[in-house]
């Protein structure tokens, strides 16, 4: 494949490809905001007996030396007990995901990272918090069990974010997946800042680089791998780019800056933690569809906490 047929877009085709996700968004957000007329209405009928539990064992049972003595991937409310209504996989089951769920009648919500702001989702110190009562209340109103699916779904072999990732970028047949190098075929800074936007449909990127730099050797880290993982692949692979989920900004984006400096041909893109692993979620539905097939299930994303101007 060359570099033409890989990055360079056309304005044609970035135009059908920015109405086709506008128009499909929209369809989406209708039709998960349509209040639902009594559970006739509903979208997700019963139609099995599968249970909470059994689910979250068959996923750990395909996972090498699982169940893990100590982990964070635990139900974060609800129990194993639950009958599942159907299932709703999500990166973050926020407030807007949850209401969704339960307009969906899903009671079973798999999330891939905390619920409760902090990653061990410790909840002692928002006891008297009304955002988290709040959110905890409607959870137990609806009977609703979260299972966080963190460090499973990362010890798949290969990584099944990374598989989901990989995927909607079409980047397999570049990827070595030890030490998480992409050979691409080269290409800009500028090309490949648009590729990923228009692939992970982000509207705008951070970067550090020259638009015009020639890229090749790319090191990828997605998620929030943590600055010292970041700077020391960086330091040793030496790639044309590293991109990562997020960053500390006093950490990677000051490591990649004094490297410049340097003289190193070095660029850095953040894409941002929820737009580099919610593949990962939708890699999750296709294993639901194919294990559990009887049980209904939707991808629902939380989006970007975060606007830009």
């Amino acid at each position: 494949m060359t570099t033409k047929h890989l990055f360079a877009l056309s304005e044609d085709h970035t135009r059908r490809k920015f109405i086709f996700n506008i128009t499909k968004a929209a369809v989406a957000t209708t039709f998960l905001t349509t209040p639902f007329a009594g559970k006739a209405a509903s979208f997700f009928e019963v139609d099995s007996d599968v249970t909470v539990g059994q689910i979250i064992d068959k996923f750990i049972s395909q996972i090498p030396g699982a169940p893990f003595a100590s982990t964070i991937d635990t139900l974060k409310s609800g129990d194993r007990d639950i009958k599942v209504t159907g299932v709703v996989t999500t990166m973050f089951a926020t407030i807007d995901v949850i209401k969704q769920a339960i307009a969906l009648n899903a009671n079973f919500i798999i999330a891939h990272e905390p619920t409760f702001y902090n990653h061990a989702d410790e909840t002692e110190w928002l006891a008297n918090d009304d955002v988290y009562q709040y959110k905890a209340a409607l959870l137990k109103e609806h009977n609703i069990a979260v299972w966080r699916n963190h460090d499973y779904i990362h010890s798949l072999k290969p990584d099944g974010v990374g598989q989901g990732l990989l995927k909607q970028l079409n980047w397999a047949q570049y990827y070595q997946p030890d030490p998480g190098i992409l050979t691409l075929p080269p290409t800009t800074l500028s090309a490949l800042i648009d590729y990923l936007k228009i692939k992970l449909s982000i509207d705008k990127v951070r970067y550090i680089g020259n638009l015009h730099q020639n890229c090749q050797k790319i090191l990828f880290i997605p998620g929030a791998a943590g600055g010292k993982r970041q700077i020391t692949g960086a330091g040793k692979i030496k790639p044309d780019v590293l991109i990562v989920g997020e960053i500390s900004e006093w950490e990677t984006a000051e490591y990649v800056r004094d490297a410049q400096a340097k003289g190193d041909k070095l660029s850095l893109i953040v894409l941002g933690h929820i737009a580099s692993e919610e593949p990962g979620s939708e890699f999750m539905l296709g294993w639901l569809k194919e294990k559990f097939p009887a049980v209904k299930s939707v991808h629902i994303s939380p989006k970007n906490s975060l606007s830009f101007m």
